[in-house]
């Protein structure tokens, strides 16, 4: 019942965030840290996709070594095919598993396990939350659901952080040609 409180409070603290502010790096500052500590967890990363290149970019991360986050580019099909179709994939044990694509830099990092969650938007994979375990460790349902959860918040954010940057670009150019017209409307 503890747990389930600390999640619950938890969401409630990365809604919060998410409504508080427009500065997307914050709001992924936030949930990657609340991630590692509610779930007692190693480390967490919140990785976009590059479609032009196929690649994961980090934009966030929490508990993992500047060595580690350098490790090398994320390909998409090498890391990270069944998350980018929509499904949270758990590799409780990465030094046997054929999916991981850095297995001597994670071994190396202590990484034991990952749970990987896509962020969504809209039916559009726009990137993924991977959590890093240190030692066996499952996830109760109910963790994975409240990762699934932030996930999609964290996603709506990033839509919407990217939607305002869209908007007040265009408007900044639609002020700009309207000053251009109106200067050139009296120098004639």
């Amino acid at each position: 019942m503890e747990t389930d409180q600390k999640i619950f409070d938890s969401y409630k603290e990365a809604v919060k965030a998410i409504h508080s502010t427009l500065d997307i790096q914050e709001v992924l500052r936030r949930m990657v840290n609340m991630l590692v500590e509610v779930l007692n967890v190693k480390g967490c990363a919140i990785r976009l996709l590059n479609p032009k290149r196929r690649t994961l970019e980090l934009v966030a991360s929490h508990g993992l070594s500047e060595k580690y986050i350098k490790k090398g580019p994320v390909d998409v099909d090498l890391s990270a095919s069944e998350v980018m179709e929509g499904k949270t994939v758990f590799i409780p044990k990465i030094s046997v598993d054929p999916r991981v694509q850095y297995k001597k830099e994670a071994i190396e990092e202590g990484i034991h396990g990952m749970l990987s969650v896509p962020l969504s938007v809209k039916g559009g994979i726009i990137g993924i939350l991977r959590l890093y375990t240190p030692k066996d460790q499952t996830f109760s349902q109910e963790e994975v659901r409240f990762v699934e959860a932030l996930a999609e918040i964290g996603a709506i954010a990033i839509e919407n952080a990217r939607m305002h940057e869209s908007i007040r670009e265009d408007y900044e150019t639609m002020v700009s040609e309207i000053y251009t017209f109106i200067g050139y409307r009296r120098s004639v």
